[in-house]
């Protein structure tokens, strides 16, 4: 393991940064060299749902460009405000699968733990952007509850640890999770989604390393990555060393009008992920999250756009087409036709 660097205040460097995010959508129009007038962003929107990315995370953007693809999943836009049929707060059925505070189960054999509420990057398209975190998070004070009711069903094999990002957890914290569950005989493995390695590499130290390899269950990581440009130097390190301690790693991406809606965006996306080390996983159809209808991409050109991959690559380069149907059994497959 590499050593680990002491922030002089006793916070961790990843700590440091993302206290250092932008919050502010003045600062980060500035950053960029941007105007309100230039990029329709709102207030409003910015009020209802808060404004949050790391200033690396920033710096992947092009300068003076308000079609950027990493800017347009992060920027409040005037377009959330509109009120539509078919858009709310809970476009998953999260809540009616709600088994414990902060356990959620929807699949058989698996389920998840609403790990945090916080993330590293607030996403605009999120479909948790309006879910209560305060009544459904496994904080401290009922873990245990959640752990009894999976250690109670011998039928749970895998747990998922989600969030928010469980990522954003301290490690102390992170740690007391991981070996709770490994605790619990019939868990066979755990599964953690996490934006934080595109977003915050920095994130991804030597104490950090330490604490997932020692998860005591093989641990299969997750990453959400939607565009090639989020993709730099940085993160293929965090990558890396993230294979040392994953059984598998993967990604899954949500697909995004004006982000990855070209078939060249997204065979981009997923030669570089594999040449990080990453397998793409699942590209997920937009969630009817309220706020987030600018960036649906109807269903038919979504299969024109996947059978493009697949007369471009290998099969296993292309990742699966899904939506998510609040009580479906598994996610649903969007079939296209293609050669694989």
């Amino acid at each position: 393991m590499h050593a680990i660097t002491r922030h002089p205040k006793g916070r961790s460097p990843w700590q440091t940064e993302l206290g250092q995010a932008y919050a502010r959508l003045d600062d980060l129009l500035a950053a960029l060299g941007l105007t309100p007038g230039s990029c329709g962003v709102s207030a409003e929107a910015a009020a209802a749902f808060a404004l949050r990315v790391p200033r690396g995370f920033v710096a992947r953007m092009r300068h003076g460009d308000p079609l950027d693809p990493l800017l347009r999943q992060v920027l409040p836009v005037e377009a959330e405000n509109a009120v539509l049929a078919g858009y709310g707060a809970d476009p998953v059925g999260d809540l009616d699968s709600v088994r414990a505070p902060g356990l959620l189960q929807k699949y058989a054999g698996r389920a998840l733990l609403i790990t945090t509420g916080a993330c590293a990057v607030h996403c605009r398209y999120c479909f948790r952007r309006a879910f209560p975190y305060p009544e459904h998070s496994v904080t401290p004070g009922v873990l245990a509850e959640a752990l009894a009711t999976i250690a109670a069903d011998d039928s749970l094999h895998e747990i998922i640890l989600s969030g928010g990002d469980p990522l954003a957890l301290g490690n102390a914290r992170l740690r007391e999770i991981l070996r709770s569950l490994a605790d619990i005989p019939h868990i066979s493995r755990i599964r953690l989604h996490t934006r934080v390695p595109v977003v915050l590499p920095e994130r991804i130290d030597a104490e950090l390393l330490d604490v997932l390899h020692n998860a005591g269950r093989p641990l299969v990581t997750v990453i959400h990555a939607n565009h090639a440009n989020e993709i730099d130097a940085g993160v293929i390190a965090a990558l890396q060393e993230l294979r040392s301690v994953s059984a598998a790693l993967l990604n899954q991406s949500v697909l995004l009008r004006g982000v990855n809606d070209s078939a060249s965006a997204l065979t981009t996306l997923s030669r570089k992920l594999f040449s990080a080390g990453v397998l793409p996983y699942y590209l997920h159809q937009l969630d009817h999250v309220a706020g987030a209808a600018h960036f649906l991409v109807p269903d038919q050109e979504a299969r024109v756009l996947l059978a493009a991959m697949s007369a471009q690559l290998p099969g296993y380069l292309v990742p699966r087409l899904v939506r998510e149907i609040a009580g479906a059994a598994a996610k649903t497959p969007l079939e296209y036709f293609g050669t694989t």
